[in-house]
């Protein structure tokens, strides 16, 4: 009986894995030609739009639909109408005009309402991958009126943000977005829209920022120790001189750069002058960092190793250098100098 069993397992295994690829098939071809035609539409589109950081909405990239409620309502109107020309109703007549003059007026005001606005984007800070990217957006409104609800997101998302503009005023608006992987990459376009004051017609329009987006390689999350150091050729360990100069084995004049839990408070308080702890840590050996160092065969888990021993050896205050495609970066430390390992990390 067992192999009889197994056997009808098994076959029933094989109709079910015959039926998925059957369902996915028949998907594709039901799907495929929609979801490339739109995808084609999005990107001639989007090539129309200049790239600005800045941006003022006028006459000619605000663009207007009627919304379902507004197609519902058009449709009243319409068998209103046809009712009130069959019966010879005149106050249906007067609904009908007045409902109609009612949604002329209102497409007049919801166009209005986000024509004139001022868009700048504030350019986002780098992130690492995986991490989600927020940038602000400011809307400035330099009209004597006011701009009520104004709706911001990323084009093809709706995760609308929601705000109001009081007259001659500023709002600051943030939007996310989840970046791929490491490197520049353009900012994604923003839509805006608004559906004041009845919600019967659509104003939007499409907005496309020149600035990009810096994404750092993903830290690894357990990565070894650091390396002792590399010699000139970057394949062996070896360390220089530690800075001293002179000064004591234990205290050293400060540096720019150095840790804030290195300096001896006591001592700043006796004599006035800014002393650091040449500790262990603090006698700074120049390590070089290197791709053959983290023992990696693959370029991309290279560079995560590498952002995660950078980021270490900023942590504990080190200098350190990096050798990356014939890039030599010079042993240093403090924010400016991770900011630039990290750059050359992404860009590598």
């Amino acid at each position: 009986m067992a192999p009889d069993r197994s056997t009808s397992q098994a076959s029933r295994a094989k109709w079910r894995i015959w039926w998925s690829g059957i369902t996915s098939a028949t998907a594709e071809l039901t799907w495929s030609p929609v979801a490339s035609l739109r995808a084609r539409f999005e990107r001639w589109w989007q090539a129309r739009l200049p790239a600005s950081d800045s941006v003022t909405l006028t006459q000619r990239t605000v663009y207007i639909l009627p919304t379902r409620a507004g197609w519902m309502l058009a449709l009243t109107l319409l068998v209103l109408l046809l009712a009130s020309i069959n019966y010879q109703l005149n106050l249906g007549y007067l609904l009908t005009f007045l409902l109609a003059g009612c949604s002329l007026v209102a497409m007049h005001v919801s166009h209005a309402n986000l024509r004139g606005i001022t868009m700048s984007l504030i350019a986002p800070d780098p992130v690492f991958a995986g991490a989600r990217a927020v940038f602000d957006i400011q809307l400035l409104n330099p009209s004597q009126r006011t701009r009520p609800a104004l709706a911001l997101a990323i084009q093809g998302s709706q995760q609308w943000v929601y705000t109001d503009l009081a007259p001659l005023s500023q709002a600051r608006v943030q939007l996310a977005c989840l970046p791929g992987q490491r490197g520049l990459h353009p900012l994604p376009t923003v839509r805006a829209q608004t559906l004041f004051p009845l919600g019967s017609f659509c104003v939007w329009t499409l907005w496309r920022p020149a600035s990009q987006l810096l994404v750092y390689p993903l830290p690894e999350t357990q990565p070894p120790p650091l390396p002792g150091g590399s010699s000139e050729t970057g394949h062996g360990p070896t360390r220089t001189a530690p800075h001293h100069h002179g000064e004591p084995d234990s205290i050293r004049p400060y540096r720019r750069g150095d840790p804030l839990k290195n300096i001896l408070w006591k001592q700043v308080a006796k004599t006035g002058a800014l002393v650091s702890r040449d500790s262990v840590a603090a006698q700074q050996h120049d390590l070089w960092l290197s791709r053959p160092l983290t023992g990696l065969a693959h370029p991309e888990q290279q560079l995560n190793r590498l952002c995660a021993w950078v980021l270490r050896a900023d942590q504990l205050g080190l200098r350190y250098g990096l050798r990356l495609n014939g890039q030599d970066i010079g042993p240093d430390h403090g924010p400016q100098h991770l900011q630039r390992c990290l750059r050359a990390l992404a860009l590598a």
